[in-house]
């Protein structure tokens, strides 16, 4: 029996894993492979790796995971999940089965992508969600701004330190009342009506195409599609969520522990703000709290 069994293996799942075994903790880590940031080229923000691909990030970390004798990483689906504290069972799609005294949920989430053509091609390369991990690269271009929510409206303002040129593109939907006179007086445009279409080669983008059959002119688009978790396994634990902007994430404690007794989670599943500085964080602070509970404190 594992001490704990990690599901998900990016930046969440190896820092949880880390802190365990190097606690001489026997780990599994179960891991698809396909970690939410694999679409973009470059990770930035992150000490000493600014500029590297995420999954060359990744794969050094798994190394470094793998190279303690307690670890071991299963390339695999987890496709349910029950038990109790200090007996739970992990079944993953080959039909293996699993057992460990903990859990570790870091699964992240999945990005919901407009069914918009272009949309996908363009998505972490010239369309980003943030411009502190992907801006400094297409500042001082021609922005736009994808409308999706009030949520949405801070970055009319936050977006002025990367660019001067900003439209605001409401994609059919109805500002509040107030707000457009407000954006275009700090200098930004407003364009209405949908987007029809990204204009692009090979995902860098020059155009949007309006159902109008207007062509406006952009360098990168900033956009927040909603996003839901990657998989349904706190679901099958009846693990409480909580329900942010863009999406739903999983009510944790200060130790990272979930609703559920010795069920624990990380990264962008336990927190409405995404980052891999975030990430790390959250797993140090889960694999530390799954390790304090095995612990016999009497």
């Amino acid at each position: 029996m594992d001490d704990a069994i990690i599901i998900g293996g990016s930046f969440a799942g190896l820092t949880a894993a880390m802190h365990l075994v190097r606690a001489r903790r026997r780990v599994t880590l179960v891991d698809t492979g396909q970690p939410r940031n694999r679409y973009a080229a470059a990770a930035h923000n992150v000490l000493g790796f600014d500029g590297v691909p995420p999954l060359d990030i990744r794969r050094a970390g798994l190394a470094n995971v793998l190279a303690y004798p307690t670890a071991r990483h299963v390339a695999a689906e987890a496709v349910g999940i029950g038990g109790v504290r200090d007996d739970f069972v992990v079944r993953l799609a080959g039909g293996e089965s699993l057992v460990g005294r903990r859990i570790i949920l870091a699964y992240g989430v999945a990005d919901q992508l407009p069914a918009i053509p272009g949309f996908a091609e363009c998505w972490g390369k010239t369309v980003i969600h943030c411009p502190y991990c992907h801006g400094y690269e297409v500042a001082g271009g021609r922005l736009g701004l994808l409308y999706s929510s009030p949520a949405s409206l801070h970055a009319t303002v936050l977006l002025r330190d990367w660019t001067d040129t900003l439209t605001l593109f409401t994609n059919g939907l109805d500002l509040p009342d107030g707000v457009e006179a407000r954006i275009k007086a700090r200098g930004n445009g407003v364009l209405e009506g949908r987007v029809a279409a990204f204009l692009h080669e090979a995902g860098r983008l020059r155009a949007v195409r309006m159902e109008s059959g207007r062509e406006v002119g952009l360098d990168a688009m900033l956009a927040h599609p909603r996003v839901l978790p990657s998989a349904r396994l706190h679901e099958d634990l009846g693990a409480e969520t909580l329900e942010a902007p863009l999406g739903p994430y999983l009510k944790v404690d200060d130790e990272g522990q979930t609703t559920v007794p010795g069920v624990f989670a990380a990264g962008d599943l336990a927190g409405p703000r995404h980052s891999i500085n975030g990430a790390m964080h959250g797993g140090m602070i889960a694999g530390v709290g799954c390790h304090r509970s095995l612990l016999d404190w009497s």
